[in-house]
């Protein structure tokens, strides 16, 4: 039994948890960041002030938190962007990927692999907008299926900040 130790696979537990979270971490302090450029007082940008909640409901710690927000004023950080990209998805499912980044030269790309690899393209920005208020539904488990794969692939790319879809739960 080499190799199979309960020390080893808590360890491998603990490194992918750990990775998560920082992932988690990550995308909420970019958040923060580009909430802030509105007013760095949360009592007056509601918009921060719920970025934050969110951070303290994921258990951030508050160094992070202060850090996120100091950001604001470093001149030398790269300037944080809202990046909103419209793409048809597996059955036709109308996907709008909202993503923060300070290189969109970099992001765009990396999310146009993402989709390509799972038989999705980038479409012309609002070019999809009437497909979210008619409700959709996909009755084939394969297209479900390849839908999630790339939901995921997409959750994990570090710039994406949320994915909504056209998709209702029939």
């Amino acid at each position: 039994m080499s190799g199979h130790s309960r020390w080893s696979q808590i360890k491998h537990k603990k490194e992918l948890t750990d990775q998560k979270r920082g992932q988690i971490f990550s995308k909420l302090s970019r958040l923060i960041t580009l909430a802030a450029k509105k007013g760095v007082d949360p009592k007056t940008n509601p918009i921060l002030s719920q970025a934050i909640e969110k951070a303290k409901a994921a258990n951030m710690p508050k160094e992070n938190i202060d850090k996120a927000l100091k950001k604001v004023s470093d001149k030398d950080q790269g300037q944080l962007e809202e990046l909103l990209i419209e793409a048809l998805g597996p059955g036709g499912i109308a996907l709008r990927i909202k993503a923060i980044t300070d290189n969109r030269n970099r992001t765009l790309p990396e999310i146009k692999k993402i989709l390509n690899e799972h038989g999705s393209k980038i479409v012309q920005p609002e070019s999809l907008s009437w497909m979210f208020n008619q409700p959709a539904s996909l009755k084939d488990p394969a297209t479900q299926e390849k839908l999630d794969k790339l939901l995921e692939a997409l959750d994990d790319q570090d710039e994406v900040e949320e994915v909504m879809s056209n998709l209702t739960n029939d």
